[in-house]
């Protein structure tokens, strides 16, 4: 009997120690809103590896870096237009549109490599200024305005180019190739580059404070002075611009200019996708850059880790379905365990 009541206070004795543990490890989960996507990461990184020894392998985290890198760069500027309470659905097509700009630009008008690349972001960051104007301006919501501007620049892209396929300019071989995506692990420098950059952005600068604002609220925002409308058209220029990046990226990675790069919507709805996984809410006001980065991981994650095992594809729609909506699920409860403080 004695025995029992010494286990038995032990015991107690123990969960007292852990609880305060437990307690900080929930806390963890509910401010630091990454914390639980990195969790996810880690563990199917685990999964994978156990699975098939191949998965953590230098040539494959190559792989994984060489997908998660684009979809991640555009994740960032989806983030930005989420959290101001926008969205663009032309992203994918100004990936698939800047990689032409420079060939054309290089190949039919003789223009030198670095005015081209910069010619390509000027032009983007015009789209990006037309989709904002547009919606802030003339008052069309912004799903309805990117699509039409996705339609008119897919149309664009696809007569100018024939639908077909086009060589990198021979003046941006070499080097600068190296540098924008043909090198191993370029692609994943300018990612956590983009990255580290716009964390800082959002989490540190006026503009973040203000792009935060306009989406949590807007009529609060325009009252304290904020311009609306420059914000939201900025982050739309922002975005166009890394999807640009994220489009010579790729280009130059598979050394081939394909009016196909990206998908189109798959690039679009894969970095929407990522935000959201991420920790972003859809709704406005809340979002997270290194979340994206890591809802970006564990998709390119997903896709390479059922490659190895065996998997069809076909099922990778599901498991991304079923991801967004756990992810918007868990969004709203930590969102409210952080309006009160975690209790």
């Amino acid at each position: 009997m004695q025995e029992t009541v010494e286990k038995q206070q032990a015991g107690e004795a123990r969960d007292r120690r852990l609880l305060p543990v437990l307690r900080r490890g929930g806390t963890v989960l509910v401010r630091w809103r990454e914390a639980s996507v990195l969790i996810v990461a880690v563990v199917m990184a685990i999964y994978f590896r156990a699975s098939d020894d191949v998965f953590l392998t230098p040539g494959n985290l190559r792989n994984i870096a060489q997908a998660t890198a684009p979809v991640a760069i555009v994740a960032v500027g989806v983030v930005l237009l989420l959290v101001s309470g926008e969205i663009d659905l032309s992203v994918g097509v100004v990936a698939a549109f800047a990689p032409f700009l420079v060939h054309y630009a290089v190949d039919l008008y003789g223009v030198p490599v670095v005015p081209a690349f910069l010619l390509a972001f000027a032009v983007s960051a015009f789209i990006g200024f037309c989709n904002g104007f547009i919606v802030t301006k003339l008052k069309v919501p912004s799903l309805v305005a990117t699509l039409g501007s996705y339609y008119l620049l897919l149309g664009v892209l696809l007569t100018t180019s024939h639908a077909y396929p086009a060589q990198i300019p021979e003046a941006a071989q070499g080097r600068i190739q190296q540098i924008f995506g043909a090198a191993d692990w370029s692609s994943l420098i300018w990612c956590l580059g983009v990255v580290a950059v716009f964390h800082v952005v959002l989490t540190r600068t006026r503009w973040g404070l203000h792009t935060i604002s306009v989406g949590g609220n807007l009529i609060g925002a325009t009252e304290a002075g904020i311009r609306v409308h420059r914000v939201k058209i900025g982050n739309f220029m922002i975005a166009s611009m890394l999807g640009a990046l994220a489009g010579l990226l790729e280009a130059f990675r598979i050394n081939s200019i394909d009016p196909n790069i990206g998908g189109g919507t798959a690039l679009t709805f894969t970095a929407i996708s990522a935000a959201v996984i991420g920790g972003t809410a859809l709704a406005g006001g809340s979002g997270t850059v290194i979340g994206a980065l890591l809802g970006a991981l564990i998709l390119a994650e997903l896709q390479n880790g059922f490659n190895l095992i065996g998997i069809s594809a076909n099922p990778f729609s599901i498991i991304l379905g079923s991801a967004i909506l756990l992810s918007m699920i868990a969004n709203q409860y930590l969102s409210r365990l952080r309006r009160t403080g975690g209790s």
